[in-house]
C-alpha cells in the first residue's frame, strides 16, 4: 500500500504557486490587510492545525488550501468588522465570477455566505467555485478533481455564476 505524500513535502512543491494565487487574489488592492506571504502562510498554519489532513495529490492539496485561503479571508473580515475598524477596506476581487468586485469586508462575508449556501444545495458548483477562484485550478484541473467533464464544469461555471449574482443582490 503506498503512503500518501507528505504533507509539508507537498506544501514545498505548492508553496510558490500558493503564493501566485495570493497574490492574485489580493492584486491591487492597496490597503489589503493581508499579504500575500500571510495569506499563505496562515492558511498553512490552519491546515497544519486539522487532524486530518491527508492529501491524496498535488492537485487535492490545492483544494484543501484553497478553502483554508477562503476561510483565512473571510476570518480576517469578521475580525475586522467586529472590532468596528477597516470599514471599506478591500480584500478579493471576484470579477471573473460575478462581472463586479468583491470589495469590502460585508462584501466578503456575503459571498462566504452564499459559497456556503450554493454548497449545501449545489456542493460541486460550490467546490468548483473554491477550487478555480481560491485555488487557481483550470478549468482541465478542477474537472479532473470533480470527476467531471470540462463540458460540464463549464455549464456547472454559467449556473454557478448566475446563482451567486442572484444571492449577493438579495443580500445587497
Amino acid at each position: 500500500m503506498a503512503s500518501s505524500p507528505d504533507p509539508d513535502h507537498v506544501y514545498s512543491l505548492a508553496y510558490e504557486e500558493l503564493r501566485r494565487l495570493a497574490a492574485t487574489i489580493l492584486f491591487g488592492e492597496p490597503h489589503a490587510s493581508i499579504s500575500p506571504t500571510t495569506l499563505v502562510h496562515e492558511a498553512w498554519l490552519k491546515l497544519r492545525r486539522s487532524p486530518n489532513l491527508t492529501a491524496n495529490s498535488e492537485l487535492h492539496f490545492k483544494r484543501i488550501a484553497a478553502r483554508a485561503m477562503r476561510q483565512v479571508l473571510v476570518d480576517a473580515a469578521r475580525r475586522r468588522r467586529a472590532e468596528k475598524r477597516g470599514a471599506g477596506l478591500t480584500l478579493v476581487a471576484f470579477d471573473e465570477a460575478l462581472d463586479a468586485p468583491v470589495s469590502t469586508d460585508d462584501q466578503v462575508l456575503a459571498l462566504d455566505d452564499a459559497l456556503s449556501e450554493l454548497g449545501r444545495q449545489f456542493p460541486r458548483q460550490a467546490e468548483m467555485i473554491e477550487g478555480r477562484y481560491f485555488g487557481g485550478l483550470s478549468v482541465a484541473e478542477t474537472a479532473e478533481l470533480l470527476g467531471i467533464s470540462e463540458a460540464t464544469l463549464s455549464r456547472d461555471w454559467r449556473a454557478a455564476r448566475a446563482w451567486l449574482a442572484a444571492e449577493l443582490s438579495r443580500a445587497g
